[in-house]
C-alpha cells in the first residue's frame, strides 16, 4: 500500500494547519502563489506541472497538494466533464475519490493501494481534457459565493452529510456505465459542487452537488429501466 503524508482533522485538513509535503517540482514563488489563488488558478498552475509523457497519482498529489484533498478531487473530476475516452482514467480516479470520500468521513489518513497510486498515465491526454474541462470550472467559480447557504457548510451534523454525499457521488462516478454519455458528468459534477462548496463553504454549491447527485441517480433508473424493457422486448421477440 502507499500511504500518505499527512493527518486529517474531521474537515480533513492538516493536523498542525499547514502543509505537509512540498508540491512536486514547484518553486517557492510558485509554492506562495497556490496559497492565495481560486482552486481554479491553482488547478491552471498544476496542469502545467505534470510530466512530459507520463504521470502517476501520486505524482499528482505532490502536484496539486496531498493534503488538499478537495482541491484534488476537483482536479481529478475534471476529466469527466469533457467527452474525451483516456483509458485507465475512471478506474484510477474513480477509485482515489472514493478513497478521499472514505477517508474524510473516518477522519483517517488516505491510502492507496500501490496498483492505483504507480499506475502510468499519459500525460498529454489528461493535460489536454483538463485544460477543457477548466472553462467550466472558471465558469463555475463566477458563480460561487461564500457563507452563502451557512448552514449546508457548517459544522457538526453537516460534516457527515456532506461526506456521505461525496462517498455517493464517488460511487456512481464508479458505475458501470462509463460508454453512456453523461454517465460520468453528472457524478463528477456532483464531486466538484461538493468540493469547491466545502472549500469556499458555498451551501448554494453544496446544495448543487446534492442536485446533481440526485440528477444521477434518477439517469442511472432510467437506464436501468430502459434495459430491462430492451432485453424483455428482445426476449418476446424471439420467443
Amino acid at each position: 500500500m502507499v500511504k500518505s503524508w499527512f493527518g486529517m482533522d474531521k474537515r480533513g485538513t492538516d493536523q498542525q494547519g499547514r502543509r505537509s509535503v512540498e508540491h512536486f517540482g514547484l518553486t517557492e514563488n510558485e509554492e506562495s502563489a497556490l496559497e492565495s489563488q481560486s482552486p481554479a488558478e491553482k488547478i491552471e498552475l498544476s496542469i502545467q506541472r505534470l510530466p512530459p509523457l507520463e504521470v502517476t497519482l501520486v505524482e499528482i498529489m505532490d502536484i496539486v497538494g496531498a493534503d488538499s484533498l478537495m482541491l484534488l478531487t476537483v482536479f481529478l473530476s475534471l476529466v469527466f466533464l469533457v467527452p474525451v475516452s483516456i483509458p485507465g482514467v475512471s478506474t484510477v480516479f474513480g477509485a482515489a475519490i472514493l478513497l478521499i470520500g472514505i477517508t474524510r468521513l473516518f477522519s483517517r489518513k488516505i491510502w492507496l493501494p500501490t496498483a492505483i497510486a504507480t499506475r502510468k498515465l499519459s500525460s498529454g491526454k489528461l493535460r489536454a481534457g483538463f485544460q477543457r474541462a477548466l472553462v467550466w470550472l472558471h465558469r463555475l467559480e463566477k458563480i460561487s459565493r461564500p457563507q452563502r447557504l451557512p448552514g449546508l457548510a457548517s459544522d457538526g451534523v453537516m460534516i457527515l452529510v456532506n461526506n456521505l454525499s461525496f462517498v455517493l457521488a464517488a460511487v456512481l462516478l464508479m458505475a458501470p456505465f462509463g460508454f453512456i454519455p453523461f454517465s460520468n458528468t453528472l457524478p463528477a459534477l456532483a464531486l466538484i459542487f461538493l468540493a469547491v462548496g466545502m472549500m469556499q463553504r458555498d451551501g448554494g454549491f453544496i446544495l448543487l452537488g446534492y442536485l446533481a447527485n440526485l440528477a444521477t441517480i434518477l439517469y442511472f433508473s432510467l437506464l436501468l429501466v430502459g434495459g430491462g424493457y430492451t432485453i424483455q422486448r428482445l426476449f418476446n421477440f424471439f420467443q
